[in-house]
């Protein structure tokens, strides 16, 4: 079993708006996220069978997306500092119908956001409603291995998968 989840990693353009945020390094409880770390996570999975879940999302069609990132960075409860992603909310639901039953049941709601940094609790960072606002296109998503170490998340793409434009047919309406 392997600690995975679902992500997009943002584009180029998206990730060097956030990589021009201020990142204090003065503010003591922050600890601020990697660049290289950086991802929308679609959904966490937890401990799960890397196989199975590759499976199941291979023979999956995923709804292409644009991620649009700001306006500005918040507070998202006593832990995290993140930047609102909006934009991703059929993909993520997408992800989570095809990975159902797999690993951890999902505890919340779907809340788009890419976290820049954690915190113990009490602390806080001057850069909390700077203004930032970006998009990318979710061209693939990721199936990454998350191990915790000592000084940090390693994160590793196991797999990626297309996204693509999903038509919708409705049925004509009859009278």
């Amino acid at each position: 079993m392997t600690r995975l989840f679902v992500a997009a990693w943002p584009g180029t353009d998206a990730h060097d708006a956030l990589a021009g945020l201020p990142r204090p390094d003065d503010e003591p409880g922050v600890r601020w996220v990697r660049p290289a770390n950086w991802h929308v996570t679609l959904r966490f999975i937890g401990d799960a069978d890397t196989g199975e879940v590759v499976e199941r999302c291979a023979n999956a069609v995923f709804p292409h997306a644009v991620a649009r990132l700001g306006p500005v960075v918040e507070r998202l409860d006593r832990r995290q500092i993140i930047v609102p992603v909006d934009g991703v909310d059929d993909l993520a639901a997408a992800v989570r119908r095809v990975t159902n039953g797999l690993g951890e049941p999902t505890r919340r709601p779907f809340l788009g956001h890419l976290t820049i940094a954690r915190t113990k609790p009490g602390a806080t960072s001057s850069a909390i409603g700077t203004p930032i606002e970006t998009q990318f296109a979710i061209d693939e998503i990721a199936l990454v291995a998350s191990d915790l170490t000592p000084n940090g998340a390693v994160y590793t793409t196991v797999a990626t998968f297309p996204t693509r434009d999903v038509i919708t047919v409705r049925a004509p309406r009859t009278r």
